[in-house]
């Protein structure tokens, strides 16, 4: 079977620009973003991060208590830029993460750890999601926010790992954007 070149030419033309078509819709991120979190009245800078799952909070003094037979969690955000009163969130569940393998206890004779989940609103850019964030205390590392793939699918993103600050300051409109 032979192709005359107008039909290779239509075939390459095709393939080319169904790329975008397929793309449309989404927003491109580059590896660090800031995000505003609207509970927290705070914007702090974060890392997209594909490989990961879920999404991390920076906190530390994290305790569950009962309000009214539902479980909660108050936490401090371990931010340079945060607020010295404690945080509280409604528990939205326990998430188990798996440790790395210098993380392991074999004491503990476990290869995760359990962590709190809380939903937030945080906006990237122009775009606001309520997503759900495990806490824990990320003060070691760079960024205080880590949005995993779980994030990223609500938020419609596409990230550009040559890319920072993509999205600009976020302008988020003050009423929740329809999802």
């Amino acid at each position: 079977m032979t192709f005359k070149p107008t039909a290779l030419l239509f075939l390459f033309a095709f393939f080319l620009l169904s790329g975008p078509l397929l793309a449309a819709g989404k927003t491109v991120y580059g590896l660090n973003e800031y995000a505003h979190i609207a509970e927290l009245d705070e914007v702090l800078a974060a890392k997209l991060d594909t490989g990961a799952k879920t999404a991390s909070l920076s906190a530390r003094d994290i305790k569950r208590f009962k309000r009214d037979g539902e479980t909660w969690v108050r936490f401090y955000l371990a931010s340079d830029t945060a607020d010295r009163e404690p945080l509280e969130r409604p528990l939205a569940r326990i998430s188990k993460i798996k440790r790395r393998h210098g993380d392991y206890d074999p004491d503990e004779d476990k290869n995760y750890t359990a962590r709190p989940v809380i939903e937030l609103d945080v906006c990237l850019g122009k775009v606001r999601r309520t997503i759900e964030v495990n806490l824990t205390d990320r003060s070691a590392f760079q960024y205080p926010l880590l949005i995993g793939s779980d994030a990223l699918k609500r938020f419609g993103a596409l990230v550009d790992p040559s890319l920072k600050y993509a999205a600009g300051q976020p302008g988020c409109p003050s009423a929740k954007i329809a999802e």
